[in-house]
């Protein structure tokens, strides 16, 4: 396996440990409406993600750096094509960390209200436009001979795309209600595992549907598997749901998230980005690389750093690992 293929399936990893990580406190910003039934259930759902949130974004930032360094005429096409898009969910992003960290600054009930509001729309418009993004990616946009995407924004809002959003937006909100159980007690706990059956039929609709739909168009043996895992996954997420197994429920709708991912990125090998213009256009692991020096430097920074954030990672989730319900609320207490 030559280097680039190895950063191909870095990057991958990169990306299915966010959506992982990401996925259930996107769907917990999207539980702060759907779920609590009042400011006291809010903050519940927002401090089982408080001490966990910003750590899961540095994955996106690494799988952003990892692609700069490793694939950069990949990064430019895709930045310059998706700008706008991308644009957006980076403001979601700065908003919802400015939210997590000012709602609770001030007592006012406008103030605390305008924050959470602000945290459910955050968390909604990101899930869904990665799934848009990702879906984009893998159907192939409009690149021409010079690896320039030469398409308009309204090219990316295709019903394939579409439907990919709705996926990541269902899964995501799944993978919350999930977290949700898992991470409190009392009331809230059994609403959330009742809230995540209903968003979980939703989900196997879609993701059926678009992962089939993939299979169809970019498939092979490879994403078949797959495919069938993610799908398996996410049936045994819904029975231990329904069991009132959290943990094994979290960990199926993971494994969903894991191998739904990874089968975009297996029917998108070796391309990188699909021209849908002219398939030899596409670039692809070899002609969008950096050289084999740098992704020789990089694999061994790759080496040496990944364990250490791995390791400070999990410790972290390892502390704050014990359920929360209201009466664990100061304000409540009292």
């Amino acid at each position: 396996m030559e280097l680039h293929d190895v950063w191909f399936v870095l990057i991958a990893v990169l990306w299915i440990g966010y959506f992982f990580l990401e996925g259930f406190d996107f769907g917990i910003g999207v539980l702060t409406k759907l779920l609590a039934r009042d400011r006291t259930e809010k903050r519940v759902l927002i401090n089982t993600i408080g001490p966990v949130w910003d750590g899961n974004e540095v994955w996106l930032l690494t799988a952003g750096g990892a692609t700069f360094a490793a694939f950069p005429e990949w990064y430019a096409t895709l930045f310059s094509g998706f700008y706008l898009p991308l644009l957006f969910i980076l403001v979601c992003l700065i908003v919802r960390g400015v939210a997590f960290e000012y709602r609770a600054k001030r007592p006012e009930d406008n103030w605390q209200r305008n924050w959470e509001t602000a945290i459910f729309w955050t968390s909604l418009l990101p899930a869904f436009l990665w799934g848009v993004a990702f879906g984009n990616i893998v159907r192939g946009v409009k690149i021409d001979q010079n690896f320039e995407y030469v398409g308009g924004f309204w090219d990316l809002l295709n019903p394939y795309a579409l439907l990919g959003g709705a996926v990541t937006l269902t899964l995501f909100t799944f993978h919350g209600a999930v977290f949700a159980a898992l991470k409190t007690v009392g009331d809230i706990r059994e609403r959330a595992r009742r809230l995540a059956l209903k968003v979980g039929l939703v989900t196997a609709v879609c993701a059926l549907v678009f992962l089939l739909w993939t299979q169809v168009d970019n498939g092979d043996g490879q994403s078949l598997v797959a495919l069938v895992v993610a799908v398996a996954a996410l049936v045994a997420a819904l029975v231990a749901n329904q069991a009132a197994r959290e943990g094994w429920a979290f960990a199926f709708s993971g494994v969903t998230i894991v191998a739904a991912v990874a089968m975009l990125f297996l029917t998108l090998f070796p391309n990188v980005m699909p021209s849908s213009l002219d398939e030899s256009w596409s670039l692809t692991v070899t002609n969008a690389s950096s050289s084999p020096y740098t992704l020789k430097i990089m694999t061994w920074c790759a080496v040496i750093a990944t364990p250490i954030v791995m390791l400070y990672q999990g410790w972290t989730y390892w502390v704050f690992r014990k359920r929360i319900g209201t009466q664990h609320i100061a304000d409540a207490a009292h």
